[in-house]
């Protein structure tokens, strides 16, 4: 097993790690809409689902691998009533259209919108 960091996204803020990669798949921790650089989150579903895609692409990419190989996603939404403008923003990033898990939860971290984690397969 090895432990995939990124400085191209959020560093974990608790006893996790950005992601794993073992037995040829990269595990993502769920990744919340926050901007590596400035610590701060965009306001408003769509624009806080684009930062959480790239998040999990910048990981994947440390990991040497990329969005076009993830094989399962799990979404998380505040409220399910976003789901479609969640939806207009995720397909334009897994376009490989990726096994998938969305549900509305009770509340996310930071009181933000929405968090992405994701499977991915390293090499071709």
């Amino acid at each position: 097993m090895k432990v995939i960091e990124t400085k191209n996204a959020p560093a974990a803020i608790g006893p996790y790690s950005q992601a794993y990669q073992a037995a040829g798949l990269v595990f993502t921790s769920g990744q919340i809409p926050v901007d590596p650089v400035t610590g701060a989150a965009p306001e408003g579903i769509a624009a806080q689902a684009e930062q959480s895609c790239k998040n999990v692409a910048a990981i994947l990419e440390a990991a040497g691998t990329g969005i076009d190989k993830v094989v399962k996603t799990t979404c998380f939404l505040a409220d399910i009533a976003d789901f479609a403008a969640f939806n207009a923003v995720y397909e334009k990033y897994f376009t490989s259209k990726p096994a998938r898990s969305c549900v509305a939860v009770r509340s996310i971290p930071k009181g933000l919108l929405c968090e992405i984690e994701a499977i991915a397969e390293i090499g071709d």
